[in-house]
């Protein structure tokens, strides 16, 4: 089947696909990091999430809802990074063009973007990077691969654009 003959996709659905798909690799990377190398639970990560918005104190108190708080705002932003992509995606054709290449940068910006700004207006009392140079490199590298990917991936799927980006 052409492009042209393809029938058309819905692009809030895969949008939603997308940030879904990326939400579930970061927060499973980022149970599995801490979970193997420091111990910590599950939950912990998730109340880490939920300190965003509730304080570090609120969260760390705070049970099964703290951390069911945690997962559901972890979605929502990842969500939130889909839609934005796909507002870019279906306005400038170089996104679909050139997949990989603005997945990449997008995923490199989303990494500055949690680090330097959202993370530190946020009530989890955290500034900056956390001084473990392992998380720092993989972080870089989910926020690409596992975030970023995935989104431009599915976004792409609904605007018909390049498939292999590699024009």
């Amino acid at each position: 089947m052409t492009v042209a003959a393809r029938p058309a996709r819905s692009l809030p659905l895969w949008t939603l696909i997308g940030g879904l798909i990326a939400a579930t690799l970061d927060i499973g990377y980022a149970i599995s990091y801490w979970g193997i190398t420091k111990g910590v639970a599950a939950t912990r990560v998730l109340h880490s999430v939920a300190s965003g918005l509730i304080g570090r104190e609120a969260a760390l108190a705070g049970g099964a809802g703290t951390a069911a708080l945690g997962l559901f705002l972890h979605y929502f932003i990842a969500v939130l990074m889909a839609a934005a992509y796909a507002i870019g995606a279906s306005r400038l054709a170089w996104m679909r063009r050139r997949l990989w290449l603005a997945a990449t940068l997008y995923g490199l910006w989303l990494f500055v973007a949690m680090n330097f700004i959202v993370v530190p207006l946020s009530r989890a009392g955290m500034k900056g990077l956390p001084p473990d140079p392992v998380w720092i490199a993989l972080s870089i590298a989910v926020h690409v691969v596992f975030v970023a990917w995935p989104i431009a991936w599915a976004v792409n799927r609904a605007l018909g654009g390049n498939r292999t980006g590699l024009r």
